[in-house]
């Protein structure tokens, strides 16, 4: 086979150009940034905000349902978390932590029973054009019901419904989450759907 020679390279590449080497640094872990914060790094906690803020913003919005709402939430989640931070151990991942925080914030702002506002329905911001109009009002009718039967769900049920069919995390997780055992959340969360499915059947 006929040997290639050099100029067959692309004019970009050549032997005696002079490279530049930028040493790239590794992602820090969850657990490096929580002790660089505690040791002063004002960036570190910058940085765990910006890694998990949307993940807790969508757990802060399912259980209010108001853009507003679910921001002021995520962000007293953060203030919380970070008045606390000496107090994580490592012993779940950080994002069970932020979760766990967010879903105590969460329920106690719902149960305060604040004036219900109208929630910002996400679907509103997607073009449906060619949907038909009939169409379209149903499915939003149909999304406002399962939220308004989601809302009246107890406590610990709504939160396994929400961490386990909205975000789709692992029985374990949830119940490090809520401070129970596999077993309940399992209970609970065949609960919630019972008790969704009755209240839906109910609406007129």
């Amino acid at each position: 086979m006929a040997q290639r020679s050099a100029a067959t390279w692309p004019r970009a590449l050549s032997w005696t150009k002079e490279w530049t080497v930028r040493v790239v640094q590794p992602e820090r872990t969850d657990q490096a940034l929580v002790s660089a914060s505690l040791s002063g790094d004002p960036s570190a906690f910058d940085e765990i905000v910006e890694r998990h803020r949307r993940a807790v913003y969508q757990v802060c919005f399912r259980f209010v349902n108001n853009h507003e709402d679910a921001s002021d939430l995520a962000q007293e989640t953060f203030v919380r978390a970070w008045k606390a931070l000496a107090s994580f151990k490592g012993q779940a991942a950080l994002s069970t932590w932020l979760y766990r925080i967010a879903v105590n914030v969460c329920l106690n702002r719902v149960s305060a029973k604040r004036p219900e506002v109208e929630a910002i329905d996400p679907d509103r911001f997607i073009d449906t054009a060619s949907e038909a109009p009939g169409g379209r009002l149903l499915r939003e009718e149909r999304a406002r019901a399962v939220r308004k039967a989601i809302n009246e769900l107890p406590e610990k049920q709504r939160a396994t419904l929400i961490l386990r069919a909205y975000h789709e995390l692992p029985h374990q997780e949830i119940a490090e989450i809520l401070g129970s055992s596999v077993g309940a959340v399992k209970a609970n969360f065949f609960h919630a759907l019972a008790n969704l499915k009755k209240i839906l059947g109910s609406e007129p």
